[in-house]
């Protein structure tokens, strides 16, 4: 059967796969349509778990919000110039939708989820196909404040920010997210931090203090100072106002009657380790595989 252009075209328009892989489908398919598209389909899975070891410490942090809930989420790629492929980020923007209205218990169950007819892990195979660079949902979370309401800031989707607060209004709201994504406080307040914490860091102080020579009763005012300077740079309510260091943020929640119950920070890639890339070791590594196909 004879292939024309029109139909390497559509094939190639309906699944993002080059000129002549579609015409290769196409011929094997005896020119249909659907089978070629399974072809690919089939052929891109294997590009796909060949691409799967590869690091993806770039993307995207996408925020839903509906009403008093949010979810956030960090979709992950190779480079930024995928981050900003149209494709790559009408994926992470579906993805954040459909947790927002299926609320999966977590990564591996999202997977498995229904999206456009298809499984959210076909959908990100066909993606990894169609792109060419591994693709993955590192981690999602769902934020609920019925009693309250959210406030939400993403800064070049690079970094992204919900807070679960009361009182105030949208604009504090705002302005509260703004400043957990610049300052990445680990809690609200010192009740969050954890006690072995607090335990390691005055044990890390005393030793410092030590060194000076003063009386045991000094150490420990300065001890005491020290860790009351600690836990202002760690806690959101004693951290300075990002946008008004004269204030903390404390004093900015107190003078609106408002409070923090939670907040959450992604930052993309935070805690990958990205791998080094040897330009040379690469060229030869492509120089070989071309040696051993011919």
């Amino acid at each position: 059967m004879a292939i024309t252009a029109a139909k390497v075209k559509e094939l190639r328009e309906r699944t993002g796969v080059g000129m002549m892989e579609c015409k290769k489908a196409l011929v094997a398919a005896d020119g249909d349509m659907d089978a070629a598209a399974v072809l690919l389909r089939e052929s891109g899975q294997a590009k796909a778990d060949k691409k799967a070891g590869r690091v993806a410490a770039e993307g995207r942090i996408v925020i839903e919000q509906v009403g008093t809930t949010a979810v956030i989420v960090e979709v992950n790629c190779e480079t930024d110039f995928v981050a900003n492929d149209d494709n790559f980020q009408g994926f992470a923007t579906d993805v954040a939708k459909l947790i927002a209205a299926e609320r999966p218990a977590d990564v591996a169950a999202l997977m498995a989820a229904t999206l456009n007819g298809e499984t959210v892990e076909s959908v990100r195979t066909a993606l990894v196909a169609k792109i060419g660079e591994n693709i993955g949902i590192r981690r999602f979370e769902i934020i609920d404040n019925a009693d309250g309401a959210i406030g939400s800031y993403t800064h070049g989707a690079r970094i992204g920010a919900v807070v679960a607060y009361a009182g105030g209004d949208e604009a504090l709201g705002k302005d509260l997210a703004m400043h957990v994504a610049a300052s990445a406080p680990m809690c609200v307040d010192e009740g969050g931090v954890p006690q072995e914490t607090l335990e390691a860091e005055r044990a890390i102080l005393v030793e410092q203090a030590k060194g000076s020579g003063k009386p045991a009763e000094i150490i420990e005012k300065m001890v005491d100072g020290r860790m009351r300077k600690y836990l202002a740079e760690i806690t959101l309510v004693g951290q300075p106002f990002v946008k008004d260091p004269d204030v903390t943020v404390g004093n900015l929640l107190k003078s609106a009657n408002a409070s923090v119950s939670a907040f959450t920070r992604f930052e993309v890639g935070e805690g990958i380790e990205k791998k080094e890339d040897n330009f040379a070791e690469e060229v030869m590594a492509q120089i070989a595989e071309a040696g051993s196909k011919s």
